[in-house]
């Protein structure tokens, strides 16, 4: 096993470390420069308006006809890094998320927005256009020709009815990236079938290994067990369960940004465009990772381990005197030095079974209760403490909202105030200190509302002239 990045400080400086950057943090929630009385960013809509000329996406136009979250999420990580993102619409009814609520922001202007639709679409131009009918279908086609990139998430091929496919595109305007996401991708026996990312989760085998575990023996142990101790399983066991968040599509937009990057910087060196398959389902069955590699090496399908990892011990939740505790020890050494700091009994310390992790893996069962007994004598905080004194990466169990305002998202600005009225937005992880502005990167608008900037992007990108544009409405086209 690998050594660890925590094994070569010695604790007295990891503590010193630790002490000085807790100082910083305090200092920072103590300034009333930086955040207002109850510790919530302030408005940072100057700070946020990143030069475009500085942005390593400028110059970088995307016509988004995506909707809902993985390819508006995708499109929302180009934006941010300085992309002018046009989303169109449907007329009078907008992308589908618009509508899932409640929640719903009140904006300065005092319309709602649905917080749902606010999570994937800050800084986009938003415009309106009626596919259905034929000049509508000719505005996107002269739209692509002034953009660089293409998102869809259209059905396979609903998109060339209306000669919005790639090939049109491509054939029109080569020099366009153009990527297509769907539930399964362009080939297959399944690439007709719809895929939210919920089924896509059940059928990828997501689900299969996330909740709470069966009282059956499993391919990780050398006894039936429910593996229950630290794990807070019920007496019954557990069912298939999904992530708390769209993860099949959160992975698969980033997937997106990555190839949609990639194949930019190809055209840079080749001059032509590039077309990207991609599907959720493919994405979904990548992010299984080290399980799927497990399942691939022993012909045996993980099961579920509630919280438990399958290759590492202890690597769970525990209950504690007044909550729970991520544990995570994540090598030997790791193990030896939280015994001794947690004043360990001999039969945790001493034990040969318990002194590598391969043993740990096996006798899963045995080391799991004799744990559970020790934490759940003293509360969550002193436990931590006792981690952080031998190196071993451990945590609360924090609600989102006590996330959200923890000493660390506040300084590295995870939560930020949109600029123009925008309300609260979630801030984006990516840091280029010297490239991008502090807070990074820039949040140049608020999640548009519906048909916000129609008549600037015809008139501006197309040369529309206002009884143009009035005419366009007046039809139905926009």
């Amino acid at each position: 096993m690998r050594k660890d990045i925590f094994d070569e400080e010695p604790p007295g400086e990891r503590l010193r470390v630790l002490d000085e950057e807790r100082a910083q943090v305090q200092a920072l929630l103590d300034s009333d420069d930086q955040l207002g009385t109850q510790g919530k960013p302030r408005a940072l809509a100057e700070e946020n308006k990143q030069r475009p000329e500085t942005a390593p996406l400028s110059g970088v136009r995307v016509l988004d006809l995506s909707r809902v979250l993985a390819g508006p999420h995708a499109t929302q990580l180009l934006s941010d890094l300085g992309a002018d993102v046009i989303k169109v619409e449907r007329p009078a009814l907008g992308d589908d998320t618009r509508h899932w609520g409640p929640p719903f922001a009140e904006l300065s202007d005092h319309s709602l927005q649905a917080a749902y639709f606010r999570s994937a679409n800050r800084g986009k131009r938003s415009i309106t256009v009626n596919l259905q009918h034929e000049r509508g279908q000719e505005l996107l086609r002269r739209l692509a020709g002034k953009c660089d990139v293409v998102v869809e998430n259209y059905r396979v091929g609903a998109l060339a009815r209306f000669g919005l496919d790639h090939h049109t595109m491509r054939t029109l305007h080569p020099h366009l990236v153009y990527c297509s996401i769907t539930g399964f991708g362009q080939t297959g026996p399944r690439s007709s079938q719809a895929g939210y990312d919920a089924a896509v989760q059940a059928l990828g085998g997501l689900m299969s290994i996330t909740g709470e575990p069966d009282l059956v023996k499993d391919s990780f142990d050398s006894e039936p067990t429910d593996h229950s101790a630290g794990a807070g399983a019920g007496a019954g066991g557990g069912q298939p369960t999904k992530v708390g968040v769209a993860v099949a599509d959160l992975f698969t937009s980033t997937y997106a940004a990555i190839a949609i990057l990639a194949a930019l910087r190809r055209r840079d060196h080749h001059g032509l465009g590039a077309y990207i398959d991609l599907a959720l389902f493919d994405c979904q069955l990548s992010m299984l990772a080290n399980q799927a590699l497990n399942c691939l090496t022993t012909g045996v399908s993980p099961s579920r381990l509630g919280n438990s990892h399958p290759n590492i011990v202890p690597y769970t939740t525990f209950p504690t005197a007044d909550g729970h505790l991520m544990l995570c020890v994540g090598s030997d050494l790791q193990w030896r030095r939280f015994c001794e700091a947690a004043c360990c009994p001999p039969e945790l310390a001493d034990d040969a079974r318990f002194a590598s992790n391969a043993s740990r893996v096996a006798y899963r069962h045995l080391l799991m209760p004799l744990l559970e007994r020790l934490l759940v004598a003293r509360p969550t905080s002193q436990w931590i403490d006792v981690a952080l004194r031998a190196g071993v990466p451990a945590a609360p169990v924090n609600t989102v909202q006590q996330a959200l305002s923890d000493v660390q998202a506040v300084h590295r600005r995870m939560v930020v105030d949109a600029p123009d009225g925008g309300g609260t937005l979630l801030g984006n992880p990516i840091k280029m200190p010297g490239v991008l502005s502090d807070p990074p990167p820039s949040y140049r608008q608020a999640p548009p509302q519906l048909s916000q900037h129609t008549d600037e992007v015809l008139s501006s990108m197309l040369d529309f002239s206002p009884a143009d544009i009035a005419a366009l409405h007046r039809d139905g086209v926009v």
